[in-house]
């Protein structure tokens, strides 16, 4: 029953309600479409912790697997002879690209498997090419009829399986790759000859493939390539990123780079790759990728790839090392081969990766940037700090033959100061240079008890 005396209080409690102070939503600030307002968002904090992850280049082009996952591109529009001799001589006159799609079986395809390489790799995030440039997709797309992997090939739904292991196996965020564009879509060369004035191929392919992608698989990194030359407006990169931020079931935790129209790279988006295989080696002043390839020369496996074209683990390394000290994460690349199978050169580089990161984690996981990137009196010095642990890290990547290490950047407090060789632990005796920079003696131990092979790290702790 209403009571009587409500209709009195009713009015008195509105205008309160309507003089209080408005309530923001709980998920934070919403986004509008336009550069201003997306680039204003902060950029999720995992993102920064996790430093290294993996690239995963694999798809119909993993079926010739010859000179670049850039094959159909070279072959068929570039018509380099390297190519087309190469179909010549072992493929039928009358053979096309889109014959290698049965071809491209995914026969030993083992999700869990490659989920547990990535686990032990040290890797803190991975991101599969969920539809390169060839159109093929990993998923049974609707929009991809009869040219994706579901219907042709594996019959299987690759990005689901390969989700689903990552989330239940390890502690890897889920990442996917997605190419806008498409070499030799009709829609899209239509549109292209229009100069982009028509958008057939956003509104019929590329934008309801993306809305599938996050509802269906919530990636929590969208690493968007291939603008064909088109500006951010044919692509509604705007209205998109304003979706995904603000009404996506990964608003909160999603992050994205910068390829979302020509002229956005390395200045739109909301972390920077600025180019394949960027590596500055100085501090930016806005969160980037080194997105780079073990195949000096190749994002997608190669059967014609010669040991020499592999970068080695002390290479690998230096990239890490370098790329963490000046800001940045490392998306490291392996291609698979067309049935399934991480090469036993890329499982060797994952796991060497992750036996140095399990020794030297510390120095790279959930860091900072320190005042200085290297050191300016040893070559190949490289730092990385953790202020609320008053610790700063020197990674040093050979080891000095006096057994005596020179680091010109740290400035030591007598007493205070202590220094330890990360999976040795035990404190090192160091000495003042007279200006700046301290000696550190490092302990003499034998190949087998070295903590590890490829690259070291000092903690300093109490250093300014």
């Amino acid at each position: 029953m209403l009571n009587p005396e409500l209709p009195g209080l009713l009015l008195p409690l509105l205008l309160l309600l309507l003089l209080l102070p408005a309530r923001c939503p709980a998920r934070g600030a919403r986004f509008d479409p336009t550069w201003e307002s997306l680039d204003a968002r902060q950029l999720p904090a995992w993102f920064d912790q996790a430093k290294f992850g993996i690239f995963i280049h694999w798809g119909v082009f993993s079926v010739p697997s010859f000179g670049s996952e850039w094959f159909w591109w070279y072959w068929q529009k570039e018509k380099i002879q390297k190519f087309v001799d190469f179909m010549k001589n072992n493929y039928p006159p009358d053979f096309k690209y889109e014959d290698f799609g049965p071809l491209f079986t995914a026969k030993f395809f083992n999700a869990d498997q490659w989920a547990d390489i990535f686990q032990a790799s040290g890797a803190k995030y991975v991101v599969l090419t969920s539809k390169h440039h060839e159109g093929f997709t990993l998923w049974g797309s609707a929009h991809s009829w009869n040219w994706n992997a579901a219907d042709e090939g594996p019959k299987r739904d690759v990005v689901q399986e390969l989700e689903g292991a990552v989330r239940n196996r390890t502690d890897l965020r889920f990442g996917l790759y997605y190419s806008l564009f498409e070499w030799f879509h009709p829609l899209f060369l239509d549109d292209q000859s229009s100069s982009f004035q028509k958008r057939q191929f956003p509104v019929s392919k590329m934008l309801p493939e993306l809305y599938e992608l996050v509802n269906k698989y919530r990636p929590e990194v969208l690493w968007s390539d291939g603008d064909g030359g088109a500006p951010d407006g044919y692509w509604n990169s705007t209205g998109f990123l304003a979706w995904l931020y603000n009404k996506s079931p990964v608003r909160d935790t999603v992050v994205t780079n910068d390829r979302w129209g020509a002229g956005t790279i390395c200045k739109h988006g909301g972390y920077y790759t600025c180019s394949d295989r960027y590596n500055p080696g100085h501090l930016l002043p806005h969160k980037w990728e080194n997105c780079m390839t073990i195949d000096k020369y190749s994002w997608g496996y190669r059967r014609n790839a010669a040991i020499c074209d592999y970068l080695t683990i002390e290479e690998l390394v230096k990239q890490l090392v370098e790329t963490v000290s000046c800001g940045g994460n490392l998306l490291m690349n392996i291609g698979p081969t067309q049935d399934g199978t991480i090469s036993p050169i890329f499982e060797e580089r994952l796991r060497q990766m992750g036996t140095w990161l399990k020794v030297n984690g510390e120095a790279i996981y959930e860091t900072s940037t320190w005042r200085s990137q290297n050191d300016t009196v040893t070559p190949d010095v490289w730092y990385t700090c953790k202020p609320k642990e008053k610790s700063v890290y020197a990674m040093f990547l050979k080891w000095p033959t006096s057994g005596q290490l020179f680091l010109g950047q740290p400035k030591a407090i007598l007493g205070s100061t202590e220094v330890k060789l990360l999976g040795h632990g035990q404190p090192l005796k160091w000495t003042s240079l007279e200006k700046n920079g301290i000696v550190v003696a490092l302990p003499h131990l034998p190949s087998h008890q070295m903590p590890c092979r490829w690259g070291w790290a000092l903690a300093l702790t109490n250093v300014i």
